[in-house]
């Protein structure tokens, strides 16, 4: 059975194969472009406060730092490893300069170093085929950047390790180097770094330490016993950064003695790996790293906005409890008590939309204190008539105090911190109401207002809430008791 031909003479499945290989190119530079859209918007429409920004400025800095990326095509290539296993030297041997610093015992990297690689596509004459050619430096064309991270077992290195969790989630393929069988914090490490879900390549260096057998063993044990549930086959390579080799050296006595000389690094078949999987997929890599990272930091920035709004729609809704409570408290004028409480929570209402950037009127926060009113239903109206109650009995007592040379200056506080406590509830309760209205720009969402009050008020805790306004006011008002006292005393 032959092949079926196409009017261009090629058979139809290799037609079919390039046609799916240039839609797949088609898409990723679309997948890329969106990416670099979708950053671009998020970087110039943050809006954060500078309480917001504090301590996440370095996650801030990081989306500038990756849209740049995107805009200059940079593939970001990270190395990981212990002190020793050669990381450095085998960046530098991949770039075919020492760029990055190395030392032959205690590692030497103490910050994140970086060098440039730049990539051209070149048409290989006589060929339908195209290689991609490393360049270092340059500023036209797309860049590969390769980042060397300090070694995940060095000493007082929990900063470091938490700049290498910063690198892996940044760049877009990994390179994991080991020297010998993997150690178990080796392991850990690499179980770490393959949560990250990007790309990595296990680079078995210092190939040229070892005897053949002795190095076949090991990476067969790597391959088949260590990593097996970690990485495939395809992801492990050999290498040999800065290999030594014995030769032969003419002493000045003319005797011959064995000298360990450098000779060409072997990181061939690493390179090629490298170069295959960006070819196969760099622009895919780069773009669904970028929106990864950015939704990441998208996300901490917003818990970070809503737990900062939170805190100060808290401050908010206790200076407007105690506020009414205190109001409440020491008027002694009942009419007074029900007008003041309305406009602390006109107050307070207006204050919150403006914390979460809804404008609102006053008009409009009189509306909205009504709804929420209405639908608290008997809850206000017992909140209503308590204080009616209270604020006569409060009226009694204080009218009474000269008559009674200042003894039921006592009751009159008791009767008073109660009100108070009562008043301060109800705003309370009012506030939490209002802060979920709010907070679901302004709308009530899927439930009704009455849904909305009943679920707020079944989670309050009033017995210590009232405590806590009891406590704040009893120290308020305990001024007044000693003033008064104080008064009765010199009366005497």
């Amino acid at each position: 059975m032959t092949d079926s031909i196409s009017d261009t003479g090629k058979p139809l499945d290799e037609e079919l194969d390039e046609a799916i290989s240039g839609f797949d190119e088609i898409q990723a530079e679309l997948n890329y472009r969106q990416a670099q859209t979708t950053l671009r918007e998020l970087v110039e429409n943050l809006d954060l406060t500078d309480q917001e920004r504090s301590g996440l400025e370095s996650e801030i800095h990081g989306l500038g730092t990756m849209l740049e990326k995107l805009d200059r095509l940079v593939v970001q290539i990270a190395a990981f490893g212990m002190v020793g296993r050669g990381k450095s030297s085998l960046l530098n041997a991949l770039l075919g300069q020492q760029i990055f610093e190395t030392g032959a015992i205690h590692g030497v990297t103490r910050s994140q170093q970086s060098a440039q690689w730049t990539v051209a596509t070149e048409a290989i004459e006589g060929s339908d085929q195209e290689i991609l050619r490393v360049k270092l430096p340059s500023t036209t064309n797309s860049q590969i950047e390769l980042i060397d991270t300090p070694g995940i077992d060095e000493v007082n290195g929990e900063a470091r390790e938490a700049l290498a969790r910063q690198v892996a989630q940044q760049a877009d393929l990994l390179l994991f180097i080991v020297s010998g069988d993997i150690t178990k914090v080796e392991f850990q490490a690499l179980s770490e770094l393959r949560e990250v879900g990007k790309p990595i390549i296990l680079v078995f260096n210092k190939i040229d330490q070892y005897p053949d057998a002795d190095r076949m063993s090991i990476y067969q044990k790597i391959r088949d016993e260590r990593v097996k549930e970690l990485l495939s086959p395809d992801e492990i390579v050999m290498a040999a950064a800065s290999p030594l080799v014995a030769r032969a050296v003419k002493r000045p006595d003319g005797r011959m003695s064995p000298q360990m000389i450098r000779t060409e690094p072997q990181v061939q078949d690493l390179k090629l790996k490298i170069l295959e999987v960006l070819h196969r997929e760099g622009k895919s890599l780069v773009a669904l790293n970028s929106m990864l990272f950015a939704d990441d930091v998208h996300d901490r920035l917003l818990q970070r906005k809503l737990s900062i709004r939170e805190q100060n729609a808290n401050r908010v809704i206790w200076n407007g409890v105690m506020t009414k409570a205190i109001a409440t408290a020491v008027n002694p004028i009942m009419v007074l008590d029900i007008i003041s409480s309305a406009a602390i929570d006109v107050a307070m209402i207006m204050s919150l939309s403006k914390l979460y950037g809804i404008h609102m009127t006053q008009q409009g926060a009189i509306k909205l204190l009504q709804r929420i009113a209405i639908a608290m239903g008997g809850i206000s109206a017992t909140e209503l008539l308590t204080n009616l109650g209270l604020s006569s009995l409060k009226g009694l007592l204080g009218l009474s105090a000269p008559a009674t040379g200042g003894l039921s200056i006592a009751p009159y506080l008791s009767v008073a911190l109660t009100q108070g406590a009562v008043a301060g509830v109800s705003t309370y309760a009012i506030a939490q109401v209002t802060k979920a209205y709010l907070a679901n720009d302004a709308s009530w969402g899927t439930e009704s207002p009455k849904a909305v009050v009943t679920r707020i008020l079944a989670s309050l805790d009033e017995d210590s809430i009232m405590n806590r306004i009891k406590d704040e006011l009893r120290a308020k008002l305990d001024l007044h008791d000693r003033q008064a006292k104080a008064s009765q005393s010199n009366a005497k």
